[in-house]
Formats: structure tokens, C-alpha cells, sequence
């Protein structure tokens, strides 16, 4: 079954969302923009479902061509990233540790994101833009203290990230990752939000990245150290999720980082980032201007 695909977008220098179908893009923004303006929103309305049955039996507004696919939610509250989640990422370090108790957790700002088939941009500062393929989860109920039985009731839609990263620059500093994670458009999500139905949409399905059709990274997220459930439930307990909290959730290994030497991404480079029932995430590369 084919979940809908809601986009953010924007045309003609303004901003909106709609709904993928077949011949271009229904605008829901022109039609629920003034009780919803974004799909945020949306999402804490728990419209999701509702403005896609309404919206199914309509035409399109415009093509597809007419628009720059923005990220899905463009100002969520917390955009929170999952550091070391997969078993062969963990024996990257070589440090001799199992898989940890508890799972590594950093901060994104909405801006170090671009949209589905924009450039991620490489800045002067460094060369060493690299990728990160990964599974995103959009809360749709709020909480605090989510217990791990009940986590993804809380689910409202899935998408996918490029978790671009600055490698040098996470390595400034002893304890922190920050700064090589936040540089201006070095990372994207997208295309599109879709639907959480069930945990199927999750449970075993293959995650990976391509770089100019070669695959890098490849696994299945039934092998995540830490489950959607657990992420949900950890981060929970420190801080009250809300509608529109976007959660990034781990990449596998076969980042540029890892090869010896290192292949760091480039103008011009394609990658592509896709799982099984969500879609793919493609962006090219290209020089600060």
C-alpha cells in the first residue's frame, strides 16, 4: 500500500504544503493555511489523515516543476539527532566498549537543513563534508516520560535525513559535536512526510546511501542499538516532546569517514538516501557562494 505524501514547498516567493499525487501538487496551504499555516500545524491537529482523504478526489494545483521542495516541518521546536545506533557504527570507534546503556544525543537547528533535490552546501571553512543516511520520526502527541510500550502512539509521520556533517569541525572541541553539525544547509530532510500507520512502517525495513549510484551505507533498522520505542521514551524523560518535534535517528556505518583515506562529498556528487516505504532523499553538492 502506498502511504500519501505530504510536501513543504515553496513557489512564486512564497511558502506551503501539499499533498503528491500522480499529476503535481494539491495545495493544502491555500486551503487550511489560515487554521494551519504549516504542516506542524497539521501534525498537532492530528490532520494528517483527514486532509489526505479530503484532499485524494482533487485535482492538482500546479505541477511539481512549479516547486522547491523545502524541509517537511520548518521550524519544529526540538530537532534532535541519535548518535551511535547501529552495532558496526559502534565498532567504528575501536574503543573496546560494547554498545553503550544509553544513547548519544545532539542538538540541529532547523537551517543546517536544505530540501529534497537542493544542494547541501560545502563551506570555505573546510573540505570535509560527509554523509549520514538516516530515518526520521515526527512526534505527534505530546509527553513527558513516555514509557516504551506506548512511544509510538506518540509517532505522527516518518522522513528521511541526510545528516551532513563537517568532520573536522566536530572534532574542535572535547565534548561536543555541535559545531560540525550545524553549519548552514550541510544536511536535508525529506522528500516528504509520510504517514506513521503502524510498526511496520519500522520495525525491519533497509535503510541506505548512495553516492553517485554506489551504495555506502546499507542496514536494516531491526538491528538499531537503540529502538524507535527506546528513543522516544529516553529522550522523553528529560525534556517534554511536542507536536512537530522532528527525532533523527542513527546512520549505519559507511560514512566518507571511514575510508582510508578518507572521500569527502563534492560539488557535483549526488547522494541519495532511501528506505523501504518512506522514498529517497536526493541532493547534490555545491560550493558556499
Amino acid at each position: 500500500m502506498s502511504h500519501p505524501k505530504f510536501v513543504s514547498f515553496s513557489r512564486n516567493g512564497s511558502t506551503g504544503y501539499g499533498l503528491l499525487i500522480e499529476t503535481g501538487v494539491v495545495d493544502l496551504s491555500a486551503r487550511h493555511g489560515s487554521k494551519c499555516p504549516t504542516l506542524r500545524e497539521v501534525i498537532e491537529a492530528g490532520a494528517l489523515t483527514l486532509l489526505a482523504e479530503d484532499a485524494k478526489s482533487l485535482p492538482a494545483d500546479f505541477p511539481l516543476s512549479e516547486v522547491t521542495y523545502e524541509i517537511p516541518i520548518p521550524q519544529p521546536e526540538k530537532l534532535i539527532c541519535v548518535g551511535v545506533n547501529f552495532p558496526d557504527r559502534n565498532e567504528e570507534y575501536k574503543d573496546g566498549q560494547s554498545a553503550p546503556a544509553n544513547p548519544s544525543l545532539f542538538i540541529r537547528f532547523p537551517r543546517s537543513f536544505t530540501g529534497h533535490d537542493q544542494p547541501l552546501i560545502r563551506p570555505p571553512e573546510s573540505p570535509q563534508l560527509d554523509y549520514e543516511g538516516e530515518i526520521v520520526i515526527v512526534i505527534g502527541k505530546g509527553g513527558r516520560r513516555i514509557p516504551e510500550a506506548q512511544a509510538l502512539d506518540h509517532v505522527a509521520a516518518l522522513s528521511l535525513c541526510n545528516e551532513g556533517t563537517i568532520r573536522d569541525w566536530v572534532r574542535h572541541a572535547k565534548f561536543n559535536v555541535t559545531q560540525g553539525k550545524n553549519f548552514d544547509r550541510t544536511g536535508s530532510i525529506g522528500p516528504w512526510l509520510v504517514p506513521y500507520v503502524d510498526e511496520n512502517q519500522l520495525a525491519d525495513i533497509e535503510l541506505k546511501t548512495r553516492v553517485n549510484g554506489e551504495v555506502r551505507q546499507s542496514d536494516r533498522t531491526s538491528r538499531m542499538i537503540f529502538s524507535f520505542r527506546k528513543i522516544i521514551n529516553y529522550i522523553s524523560t528529560f525534556t517534554t516532546l511536542v507536536p512537530g518535534d522532528v527525532i533523527v535517528t542513527g546512520t549505519p556505518t559507511g560514512a566518507g569517514a571511514r575510508f582510508d583515506p578518507p572521500i569527502w562529498l563534492k560539488p557535483g556528487d549526488v547522494v541519495e538516501v532511501e528506505a523501504d516505504g518512506i522514498g529517497i532523499l536526493r541532493n547534490t553538492i555545491a560550493d558556499e557562494v
